[in-house]
């Protein structure tokens, strides 16, 4: 079992890595491609990944319903910004942790993270709405700052309406900092 995981972990982080990559360069941010979830090939991540791997969501998801929380999730949005939950820092007024806005750049990588992730996941069941219903399901219970949120939510509704030519043209036309 442990060696039909290992495989199974290894091909869908690769095809998704692969898919994210090409995503990224349609997008015009091929460095994000390029660097995007290095840090899955990591013991901290990898080894949970063969774990709880299932095939059809995140080992992340298993790990946590067993453990409460999940180690290789810790590791892995503390190393990748293109995590909204990476962007958290203490608030100078309050003094409480809180969310802070997302670079447009980490923003981009976001979106074509979560296009690649329902396609490797859904499979033949993927349509281009997909994203932005996943979306939309969690937005009530999503700790992200305002105009990130808004941000993203614009390229999956883009997405889901237009098409992916359309959306990946958006990012590679944006030339200044986007506020929303």
């Amino acid at each position: 079992m442990l060696i039909k995981n290992f495989f199974g972990h290894l091909t869908t982080i690769l095809k998704h890595r692969h898919m994210v990559m090409r995503h990224c360069f349609r997008a015009g941010i091929p460095l994000r491609g390029l660097l995007h979830d290095l840090s899955k090939f990591s013991p901290a991540e990898f080894i949970p990944g063969v774990i709880y791997f299932q095939g059809n969501r995140s080992p992340n998801e298993a790990e946590r319903e067993q453990d409460g929380f999940s180690r290789a999730w810790m590791h892995h949005k503390g190393r990748n910004r293109h995590h909204f939950e990476y962007w958290t820092d203490y608030c100078p007024g309050t003094g409480l942790m809180e969310p802070v806005r997302m670079p447009d750049v980490f923003v981009y990588e976001m979106f074509c993270d979560r296009v690649a992730a329902s396609k490797i996941y859904l499979k033949e069941n993927y349509d281009q709405r997909c994203p932005l219903e996943y979306f939309l399901r969690a937005k009530p219970r999503r700790k992200i700052e305002a105009s990130t949120s808004k941000r993203l939510e614009f390229l999956l509704t883009l997405l889901a309406e237009k098409g992916e030519d359309a959306a990946f043209d958006f990012i590679r036309r944006r030339k200044k900092p986007w506020h929303v």
